[in-house]
């Protein structure tokens, strides 16, 4: 899914824009004229749904010795595109993952044992779905953190990239990681490998064998959204351990509730506060007409606490159903790593769980929720059981 900078701690803003204002300006009337948000949750599940109408091709300075992306992309560019990578993305598939998934998510916490206080995300969050993803593409384990810090330069710039110019710090990291990925390319023609880079490299399609533009492609969005997702969704599961402690006993007591804690958290606070899209025609939003080629950002963390469809929506209920929330979009551009999120997100659950009385957030250095796939940072003591 694509994601634009939103603030993710705007919880009671988002409620006053529901009630008041379902679609306004971004920036504020008269002072700055920036994308439509919508706060409602029919409404942005109209956007999601509505891919002829709110097109996912946002970018104004696509580069053109690259293809598209499939997270910018509309049909039927982005049906090929989700065609050839969804393979690796099936339940089958990723539930074969469960038993590594599970021994290095014990390594990490056991890496933690000798931690009174640690800093979560650089010990824990991150790591977990990056070794993952590291091993589909077939990344060796040295050069993991490497892969990491790729991931999050670009990711943090991903507005500046789609709507602006990126930053030098973008464009650098880009540039090492398709020379990285390049090299194992060239490496996986001469020496085929069963992962699923190594796949791709085999793959033909109608229009030939892939390109080397469209397997970086491949490699770049499979860095990026296949683990800040998951990244930011261990991060909302230690916040709601913190702010709702009785949460640690019944998961511990009960672990087959971690499926509905899992979406609860996905929905309680949303890896992602909101995607982008932009329309093809004058289009009626809530009594508001919003204009052809304007850009619309649905408000998913707003969504996800609309009163007229969750009962009671600022409290945590472990076990709600149903829960339609919109974490991981909606309609084409559903998240394609969801299932491999929610199975990381349910064995860290219940693992922090057993292993610990308590998850306590410590004040943080910034702010403690970064504007897209959750905090960068997560200072937390631990209190072993």
């Amino acid at each position: 899914m694509s994601e634009v900078e939103a603030p993710i701690d705007n919880y009671q803003t988002w409620r006053e824009l529901r009630e008041q204002r379902p679609v306004s300006r971004m920036g504020g009337e008269g002072v700055f004229e920036g994308p439509w948000q919508v706060a409602r949750h029919a409404d942005a599940h109209r956007v999601l749904r509505d891919f002829d109408t709110f097109s996912s091709d946002v970018a104004v300075n696509r580069q053109e010795d690259r293809p598209p992306s499939m997270l910018f992309s509309d049909p039927p560019i982005h049906n090929r595109l989700r065609k050839l990578v969804s393979r690796a993305f099936k339940p089958s598939h990723i539930e074969s993952q469960r038993e590594m998934i599970l021994a290095r998510c014990h390594e990490l916490l056991d890496e933690m044992d000798d931690m009174a206080e640690v800093e979560l995300v650089d010990a824990f969050a991150a790591p977990l779905p990056v070794a993952v993803i590291a091993k589909m593409l077939g990344v060796e384990d040295g050069d993991m953190r490497q892969f990491k810090v790729w991931s999050d330069t670009i990711f943090s710039n991903i507005g500046e990239i789609l709507l602006a110019s990126p930053s030098p710090e973008a464009e650098k990291a880009s540039g090492e990681m398709d020379e990285y990925f390049l090299e194992r390319i060239e490496q996986l023609r001469r020496e085929p490998m069963p992962h699923l880079l190594g796949r791709l490299v085999e793959t033909e399609t109608d229009e030939g064998m892939l390109t080397d533009a469209e397997l970086l492609m491949f490699c770049r969005l499979l860095l990026i959204a296949g683990n800040e997702t998951t990244t930011g969704l261990i991060t909302a599961s230690v916040r709601v351990f913190n702010e709702f402690p009785e949460t640690f006993d019944q998961l511990r007591n009960r672990p087959e509730l971690a499926p509905t804690f899992v979406e609860e958290a996905l929905r309680f606070y949303s890896p992602f506060s909101a995607t982008i899209r932009r329309t093809t025609r004058d289009v009626e939003i809530a009594g508001t007409t919003i204009p052809k080629g304007d850009l619309v950002i649905p408000l998913l963390a707003s969504a996800n606490r609309d009163e007229t469809v969750f009962d009671h929506p600022e409290e945590f209920q472990i076990d709600r159903s149903p829960n339609p929330h919109l974490a991981f979009g909606f309609g084409i551009h559903f998240c394609l790593g969801a299932h491999l999120a929610r199975l990381e997100g349910q064995i860290a659950a219940v693992a922090m769980a057993e292993r610990y009385r308590a998850m306590e957030i410590l004040p943080q250095p910034g702010e403690e929720s970064g504007s897209l796939g959750g905090p960068k940072a997560l200072n937390i003591r631990l209190e072993r059981r």
